[in-house]
């Protein structure tokens, strides 16, 4: 049971978690949560879990309903249906429940294929070889290279023209901040960038309604669940989710692995010289420092117990994954980078119905970048300071200075 000197220390280390350093650096924060259990109550009555076998259970057990409205109202949005940002947001896959959410993620899942992934390996391959040849020098690693991979893989998926790729970098950084910060003023640049991109989008799908093509706009505009066929804001909305999930956390996974290699020289040298050590060095770079933190939208709808946690009914519920991913009851020595590491698997991807779909082409894009840029860059190192991306549910970086040598 958590004591009211337990509620005090829970409300300071989450008042240290919005700020600038704690949402940069957020680990010690966990640990002194994780100190007093694996879950524990915030002063506001939400339920905050840290613990990796509770987080598991917690984004599995379909019986916690997503409840984004609870969050929006409590933010002051009573009219968030009317704000862009909040309705693409808000209302996407990534926050539905079943059966919508079920109907959805079948249609997308059939245009979404493992084919359609594996298909790209020859392009990420090709393109990674193109993008280390930006880094030559000095050069900063965000923009050469950490943000055109994802963002050119998805947008050859999507069917978005390459000369348009490089604008949806800061509309998709802007849109997505309303998942961390829901003040007025965040909302309303959030809107400005939400409208252009639902705007291109629904451009883009009645342009390939029109003259299909060989693309995932053309398969969702195609996609049919028996007579019943995503509608087209469902359609615009799908879409956008996809992009800005498909170069988003994939940069940010980009640049905090780098900085996590770099920082670990031996370990670098290992996956310089093991290619086979990709795929568990993915892995380990995805549980040492995720670029997805936590999820914050599910309550209990009713009085239930998940992996010994006792929910109350209309609780809310926030699982910090990053904490999870660094458990010490799990992982041995858990702040420390072992790339062979052979343990849980981490929950940088969410698990059950919201696992999330572009988890193999994030595995695929890393798997081929991370060796490419060791093996050609063997001096790479950090040339100034990273400037870390505001935010803690979306955790990286939006500059990132190295130098080749």
């Amino acid at each position: 049971m958590t004591t009211r000197l337990d509620h005090d220390v829970v409300g300071e280390v989450l008042a240290a978690l919005d700020t600038a350093a704690g949402k940069a650096d957020p680990y010690p924060h966990y640990a002194r949560l994780r100190s007093l259990g694996p879950a524990v109550t915030a002063p506001d009555g939400r339920l905050v879990v840290t613990g990796y076998r509770q987080c598991a259970a917690l984004v599995r057990d379909h019986r916690l309903e997503k409840r984004p409205e609870l969050l929006l109202l409590g933010a002051g949005h009573d009219n968030w249906r009317e704000r862009p940002s909040l309705r693409l947001m808000y209302t996407s896959i990534l926050v539905l429940n079943p059966p919508v959410h079920t109907r959805l993620r079948r249609l997308v899942s059939a245009a979404f294929t493992a084919r359609r992934v594996a298909e790209l390996r020859p392009a990420v391959e090709r393109i990674t070889a193109e993008l280390c040849e930006r880094l030559e020098g000095t050069a900063d690693f965000v923009t050469e290279f950490a943000f055109p991979l994802p963002v050119t893989v998805i947008g050859e998926l999507l069917g978005i023209p390459a000369a348009d790729r490089p604008m949806f970098q800061t509309l998709v950084r802007d849109w997505t901040m309303v998942l961390d910060d829901l003040r007025p003023a965040v909302v309303d640049q959030a809107d400005t960038a939400a409208v252009t991109i639902r705007d291109y989008l629904a451009e883009l799908a009645a342009a390939r309604r029109a003259e299909p093509a060989d693309d995932l706009i053309s398969a969702l505009v195609a996609a049919q669940d028996g007579t019943e066929a995503l509608d087209a804001e469902e359609l615009v909305t799908m879409a956008a989710l996809l992009l800005a999930a498909g170069f988003e956390t994939t940069t940010g996974l980009l640049a905090n692995g780098l900085l996590a290699l770099l920082a670990a020289p031996e370990q670098a040298a290992r996956l310089r010289t093991e290619p086979e050590l990709a795929a568990p060095a993915v892995e380990e770079l995805l549980r040492y420092d995720s670029p997805v933190q936590l999820v914050s939208t599910r309550s209990a709808p009713a009085d239930l117990t998940i992996a010994e946690v006792a929910f109350t009914e209309g609780q809310r519920v926030i699982g910090l994954l990053g904490a999870a991913n660094r458990d010490p009851a799990v992982f041995r020595e858990p702040d420390r980078l072992v790339l062979d590491r052979a343990e849980e698997p981490p929950l940088s991807f969410g698990g059950g119905v919201h696992y999330c779909l572009g988890a193999p082409l994030a595995r695929l894009e890393a798997q081929i970048a991370f060796p490419a840029l060791l093996s050609r860059f063997p001096g790479l190192e950090v040339a100034g300071t990273p400037v870390f991306r505001e935010g803690l549910a979306l955790h990286s970086y939006t500059s990132l200075p190295v130098t080749t040598n």
